[in-house]
């Protein structure tokens, strides 16, 4: 019987320290700030005119050659910066948080390979909303960093 209790209590912990809850303090604060830059970031220019929501919704003009890494950030830093990020700051969860971590290192290292393809693209240079926006995804991965290495 106590076997059975033991192997309980045993499988019972991994499950309870995914559902542990976070208090990002005031982090949350400057997550929240962030992602509003991000949004603030698809309202300017990515790539000659082009702003980040026509990357986003594949409006851009043809003639830019956006390419596939631009559209590929866009797209990943709107889901996890701020799908993600919002869905770890409203419930808390350390899971959610560990996710956005995760994927926001991922997106961060598209958004540098992101501007270094429009600077070797031949056309148009990454312009400040790319910029914006890959520092937002950088920024956004330590702080969620932090949070995941605090928890108690």
């Amino acid at each position: 019987m106590q076997d059975v209790m033991m192997s309980d209590a045993k499988s019972e912990r991994p499950q309870s320290a995914l559902l542990r809850r976070i208090d990002p303090g005031a982090r949350a604060l400057v997550i929240a700030s962030v992602m509003l830059v991000l949004v603030l970031s698809s309202l300017l220019p990515w790539a000659g005119d082009a702003a980040g929501w026509e990357v986003l919704t594949g409006q851009a003009d043809p003639a830019l050659k956006i390419g596939l890494l631009p559209w590929l950030f866009a797209l990943n830093s709107t889901i996890v910066g701020l799908g993600v990020g919002a869905l770890a700051l409203i419930t808390r969860r350390w899971v959610f948080a560990f996710v956005a971590a995760m994927a926001g290192m991922v997106v961060s290292f598209e958004g540098v390979i992101a501007i270094w393809s429009r600077q070797t693209s031949g056309q148009h240079g990454p312009a400040l909303g790319l910029i914006l926006a890959a520092v937002c995804m950088i920024v956004l991965a330590v702080q969620w960093m932090k949070i995941i290495w605090t928890r108690d």
